[in-house]
């Protein structure tokens, strides 16, 4: 078979086989081992190989090697081979691992195309997974003279490696790329997004992507610096207009580096008549990334002066978002508007997904002039959890919410482990997950009306997971409906109508009219929960800006009386409250009346906002929090480190070793970030960054203060410290080389950005960061967290320490639980 000629000195390795294109090379020889440990939802997983690998101990395996566990069993390596078609099918690969090895006579740099794994060693560097098989993850690789060594961890019972010969310089790759719809006779002004490969070992700098929309002008684009050895998908602008009685608008792109130009590609973009369904982009305030959502607009569009509804649609696991607008018959009196979770699995609507669900719709009801008080959410299947959770985490924001087989939690749905004898580390590191907590957040749905459809031979999501809903609801709320469809699966219908029943039920359409928001003026009471303010902090004209016990459930229960201008409530784990009294008209002063305590003659406040603060056991009337203080604007757990443009700094003062770890790490963590939540993430290193430049914007620091420059700038009186030899919380030393460390704090100079670092005491520390999976949905660390190597073996017994700061970003006023010192 013919083998593209700058590939044969890759091609000694026995096993080695070519399919296809010439200048694709499939392995088809491998040795597998099942599964050595646990991964899943959980914060600390076990795996006995990345042990090996994080103490710098693991070496390519021979047929018949064992690996011990901690149990004392052992685990075998075997000899497996792919089938015909490439894919290599086991069920050691249902979360076991595949070892292919290949022989090159010369240092060069080849893509690597793998599909079905959760990550992958590549001569022992961290990269990117296709858990999911999109087939659209390609990752340049740098081949070594010698043998290399590929090792991936899968999850899903099948793998397919394939190496493809690269661009000299760089590269586009348009199967994953973040485009609009063109509405025929309308002009386009707006985002595209495509990833570019970075194939050479040195920073990708001065490139421009050209864009030519079918006849129009190319617009230019400069782009963003990409990592040697990575990709980052780039947006780019694009003007025109659709061409009349088309289907699709041809894009042209051209990319050039300086004046040479570097690969060439074309899009095509659909052309939508008015009044059919197409896809919109935007550039998103949480990262920069180009996202998209979908619309099925209002049919017919309402005269001039009557707001419309919006009916913020989810979809479900691998779903994209315009096939779940095209699941709708077009309503005569809202938008239907579908964000997409960053991707078809992505996030589960939790984290970033649930922000892009609000960022969409905050700009849906701009763009269309939504009525403010008719606002919807509904979803089926994962996007019926996220109606469940969205809705729960944002009560003032939907009229009423419609899940169609929604599962309720991580716990009772995905079979996530709780520990039933926690201990104190346990709880501790258990706090994050408490805005997961559906059941426990229910009562947030009191003031919104709830309508559960389910069918009742669902195989999917089993009708137990609406009927616990149900059981939930019923001792409170008053303003629910639940309907089960006999016989009816995950996915029915059951007219000849346009829609489908499961999700587009007229019944529940009909439940949505008779509901609207109130006015702020109207209500008198207010009753909210949340587990973190930094996440969901208001709920109409009363907002918790920090609580007691960080983490915990935190309520309030707050009435006010206009004619005494009084407010009078009780709240739970409540440390800073802010009262919105806008919609008062000014006058006397207001009296307050909270867990017993009175405070009385309050004076009308010009910001139009009342402080309460706790001071002790004493409630006592404040002004606004300083801004370096804990709050909405800025809080925790770690995950929240990755928000506001987060920028990746990888320290370059360390060993050489320590160096490449750091560079590494850092390109495995945006290539992960991209794969789940569809981010463009910069880079860079520490010589690269300038505190000027963008002061508020989040920074993320690979290494410790041993080798990262920007850590004494970024963190000057950060009370943790991560060195060589050791990791300091306050007063407390760890010590050791094997220590990994996470945790997050306000940006110096900076009102609302934060700094997050993931840090080790030396090599083996650094490495116990590789696979802490902190962008899965259902996974969270507290503010700070350390943890020594045991913690791949005894979970939690491994934790040196692990908390969340005080409302100063004290460990002082902060809790903490101390585990062992050594």
């Amino acid at each position: 078979m013919k083998i593209h000629t700058l590939l044969l000195p890759l091609l000694a390795w026995q096993g080695m086989a070519v399919q296809a294109a010439p200048e694709e090379a499939i392995l088809k020889k491998a040795l597998v081992i099942r599964p050595v440990g646990y991964h899943g939802r959980v914060a600390l997983h076990s795996d006995a190989l990345e042990a090996q690998m994080v103490a710098g101990r693991w070496a390519a395996p021979k047929a018949g090697d064992a690996l011990a566990l901690p149990d004392g069993a052992t685990r075998a390596w075997e000899e497996a081979e792919a089938g015909r078609d490439g894919w290599f099918e086991s069920r050691a690969l249902q979360g076991g691992y595949a070892y292919l090895s290949l022989e090159s006579s010369i240092r060069r740099v080849a893509l690597l195309e793998a599909l079905g794994h959760n990550m992958a060693y590549v001569n022992g560097e961290p990269r990117g997974g296709d858990m999911y098989a999109y087939g659209y993850v390609r990752l340049p690789v740098l081949l070594k003279p010698g043998t290399n060594h590929f090792l991936f961890h899968c999850q899903q019972g099948r793998l397919l490696v394939r190496l493809i010969e690269p661009k000299p310089t760089a590269m586009l790759d348009v199967r994953d790329s973040t485009l609009p719809d063109l509405i025929s006779g309308q002009k386009t002004d707006t985002w595209g997004a495509v990833v570019v490969i970075n194939t050479t070992e040195e920073p990708l700098g001065n490139l421009v992507l050209s864009a030519a929309c079918g006849s129009a002008p190319a617009v230019r684009t400069r782009l963003p610096v990409v990592a040697p050895l990575g990709m980052r998908k780039v947006g780019f602008r694009l003007k025109g207009s659709a061409p009349a009685g088309e289907a699709a608008c041809k894009v042209a792109l051209r990319l050039t580096q300086g004046k040479k130009e570097a690969d060439s590609a074309s899009l095509d973009l659909r052309v939508r008549r008015a009044g059919q369904t197409y896809k919109t982009t935007f550039l998103s305030r949480m990262d920069g990334s180009v996202q998209y959502y979908a619309v099925n607009p209002m049919q017919p569009p309402y005269p001039n002066g009557l707001r419309p509804a919006v009916f913020l649609t989810l979809h479900g696991a691998s779903v994209e978002a315009i096939g779940q607008a095209d699941a709708y018959a077009s309503k005569t009196w809202g938008y239907l508007v579908a964000p997409t979770n960053r991707r078809p699995y992505g996030l589960d609507w939790e984290d970033w997904g649930q922000l892009d669900a609000i960022e969409v719709l905050d700009m849906a009801a701009r763009r269309f002039r939504a009525d403010p008080a008719r606002a919807y959410l509904t979803g089926h299947s994962m996007g019926g959890h996220g109606t469940w959770h969205v809705g729960q985490t944002y009560p003032d924001r939907f009229a009423a919410i419609g899940p169609s087989a929604g599962w309720l939690s991580f716990w009772s749905y995905r079979g996530t482990p709780r520990n039933s004898q926690p201990t104190d580390m346990d709880e501790m590191l258990a706090r994050g997950l408490n805005p997961s907590d559906t059941l426990s957040l229910a009562p947030n749905y009191a003031r919104q009306g709830v309508y559960v459809l389910q069918g009742d031979a669902d195989d999917n999501v089993p009708v137990t997971e609406a009927r616990a809903m149900k059981e939930r609801l019923t001792p409170f709320h008053r303003d629910f409906e639940y309907f089960e469809q006999p016989g009816a699966g995950h996915w029915w219908d059951s007219s000849d109508e346009p829609g489908a029943d499961c999700v587009d039920w007229p019944q529940m359409f009909d439940f949505f009219a008779r509901h609207a928001l109130p006015s702020r003026e109207s209500l008198r009471q207010v009753d909210f929960i949340t587990a973190n303010p930094g996440l969901s902090s208001r709920c109409y004209w009363a907002e918790i800006e920090v609580q007691t016990h960080p983490l915990k459930m935190s309520s309030i229960s707050l009435r006010y009386d206009p004619h005494l201008r009084r407010f009078t409530g009780k709240t739970e784990n409540v440390l800073r409250l802010t009262l919105d009294v806008a919609h008062i008209l000014p006058g006397r002063p207001f009296r307050v009346e909270i867990d017993g305590q009175k405070l009385a003659d309050i004076p009308w406040p010009k910001a139009k906002r009342l402080w309460l603060a706790r001071q002790g056991e004493q409630w006592a009337a404040t002004g606004p929090a300083l801004p370096d203080m804990k709050g909405p604007h800025r809080y925790g757990p770690f995950k929240m480190a990755f928000l506001n443009r987060p920028l990746f700094l990888y320290g370059t003062q360390g060993t050489p070793e320590e160096n490449a770890w750091a560079f590494a790490k850092a390109r495995f963590d945006a290539e992960s970030f991209w794969y789940r939540a569809n981010v463009s993430v910069d880079v860079l290193p520490d010589t690269a960054f300038d505190p000027k430049a963008d002061p508020d914007r989040n920074i993320i620091l690979y290494g410790n203060a041993d080798t990262n420059r920007a850590w004494n700038v970024l963190l000057p009186d950060s009370p943790v410290e991560a060195r060589r030899g050791l990791v300091r919380i306050a007063d407390r030393e760890y010590r050791g080389d094997d220590l990994a460390c996470l945790f997050l704090r306000p940006r110096p100079g900076s009102d609302s950005a934060s700094v997050g670092a993931v840090a080790g005491s030396g090599l083996s520390g650094m490495r116990l960061t590789d696979r802490l999976p902190y962008f899965l949905a259902g996974v969270s660390y507290p503010d700070c967290i350390v943890m020594g190597p045991e913690a791949l073996f005894r979970g939690s017994a491994g934790v040196r320490a692990a908390g969340y700061f005080g409302s100063d970003w004290s460990v002082e006023k902060g809790e903490f639980v101390w585990g062992q010192s050594q």
